[in-house]
């Protein structure tokens, strides 16, 4: 089993989501009293927020990177990063480690792929949704997003920092999000895309009356694949 890398904390309700996930993923597929052999970075997240809101990204990156490579050192064989949003910096980790990263994007794409749908609507912070570092990897894949209105987007945002990533859930904002899904799918979404590690602990497959692509698990199954590939 090759060790997975984690790079967490952003925020860290939605890590401890990926650990629990990649440790009942092997358990589920090697049996007995199997766990996942990993290794766990977790930032601080108000410094990466910081720098986001801020558009600081060079810094936010260099956060990023430096721990990648503190886990290189730890002797993880694969990187994964724990978030969406910093997939933004991919660059800044793929430079200075020698493992191969697991860009979520991609692992997400090819879900998209064998369930057969061309048009996807995005749920995720503002960065996500309104930049096209993450889009542009979807529809290099060939699917079509589709983003909400510009004042759902703020109010999306603000839901995920102001409430998911301090482990609030509430039930008003559950069901906002499930009219903003429902304006998705009036727009042509076949699928709702979850790409925020956090929403996921808000919005279930049964919010959705199309296909929920959850992120963080998608990601975090993609990385017991590549760890337990022979």
């Amino acid at each position: 089993m090759k060790i997975i890398g984690l790079i967490g904390g952003m925020s860290w309700e939605s890590s401890e989501k990926y650990y629990r996930i990649i440790n009942e993923e092997v358990k589920y597929r090697l049996g007995g009293l199997h766990s996942a052999a990993c290794i766990l970075y977790s930032v601080d997240f108000a410094e990466i927020e910081r720098y986001q809101s801020t558009g600081d990204w060079e810094s936010a990156g260099k956060i990023v990177g430096d721990a990648a490579e503190a886990l290189e050192r730890a002797g993880a064989s694969i990187i994964v990063i724990g978030t969406n949003t910093m997939h933004k910096v991919v660059g800044h980790v793929e430079n200075r480690v020698d493992l191969p990263v697991i860009h979520i994007a991609d692992a997400v794409a090819k879900q998209i792929k064998k369930s057969k749908i061309s048009t996807v609507g995005f749920l995720g912070t503002k960065y996500t949704m309104e930049q096209d570092f993450y889009r542009s990897r979807l529809k290099s894949n060939g699917t079509r997003v589709i983003v909400p209105k510009s004042i759902d987007r703020e109010a999306i945002n603000k839901v995920i920092f102001d409430e998911l990533c301090l482990g609030k859930t509430l039930q008003t904002s559950r069901n906002y999000f499930k009219k903003v899904i429902k304006s998705l799918i009036d727009d042509g979404a076949e699928g709702i895309i979850l790409g925020c590690t956090e929403i996921g602990l808000l919005v279930k497959p049964g919010d959705s009356e199309v296909p929920v692509f959850d992120t963080t698990i998608i990601h975090a199954i993609e990385a017991v694949s590549l760890a337990l590939e022979r």
